[in-house]
């Protein structure tokens, strides 16, 4: 996913600006896998092979996402994600 595209998405349940975290890019730059964090809802969309999963709640499951945010919980900050949010 190239970041031009990035900068054009928004958190689809309240429309506030999303935190792009880079874990891996190609060798043309575009992002391979990093994380897209609402600033208001502090909701968590994974970006896995490329691709934002960016579907409703209701339709994501955490059991599948669980492992890659794991793998990547350093990114965090020392935060955890918990019904795909962001908490302290």
């Amino acid at each position: 996913m190239r970041i031009k595209t990035i900068e054009k998405l928004c958190c689809p349940f309240d429309k506030s600006d999303l935190d792009l975290t880079i874990i891996s890019q190609d060798e043309t730059e575009n992002i391979t896998e990093g994380l897209l964090i609402c600033d208001n809802c502090k909701r968590v969309y994974p970006i896995i092979s490329g691709i934002p999963i960016m579907s409703p709640d209701e339709y994501r499951e955490f059991k599948l996402e669980k492992p890659v945010l794991e793998r990547w919980e350093k990114h965090l900050e020392g935060k955890k994600v918990d019904n795909f949010r962001l908490i302290s």
